[in-house]
């Protein structure tokens, strides 16, 4: 009996176009043709539907696993949406500043779009 090699499964953005390729097959069937299952040794095939779903999360780019690093309950994570403030403020909170690597007292040139406001970062003189 001859061995076949099975293939590699499909990651990122291959995953993402199989996937939409295959259009109404099952789940089950999605994830065999991307590659995600084994084949026994009596020759039974089986789909690795965890693995499936999870290389389809991180093909996404979905972040399910906290970052927090151990320091503290985690708390609001970022959602890349603010709104204006009863007193007609904006306010940028923490979460964006340390994804940004941002420190106290880092200045900003802000300049004003049709609908956007772009920050550049102003550099401290040496």
């Amino acid at each position: 009996m001859a061995k076949t090699t099975q293939p590699e499964p499909l990651t990122g953005e291959d995953l993402l176009q199989k996937v939409k390729s295959l259009g109404n097959l099952s789940k089950e069937e999605k994830a065999k043709q991307c590659g995600y299952y084994t084949v026994t040794k009596n020759g039974i095939v089986r789909v690795n539907m965890m693995k499936f779903l999870n290389a389809l999360i991180d093909a996404e780019g979905i972040e399910l696993d906290s970052t927090s690093n151990g320091q503290g309950r985690g708390g609001r994570t970022a959602s890349h949406r603010i709104r204006v403030q009863s007193n007609g403020n904006l306010l940028i909170g923490s979460a964006y500043t340390k994804k940004m690597g941002l420190r106290e007292g880092d200045e900003f040139e802000i300049t004003l779009g049709r609908k956007h406001i772009h920050l550049k970062q102003i550099e401290p003189s040496e």
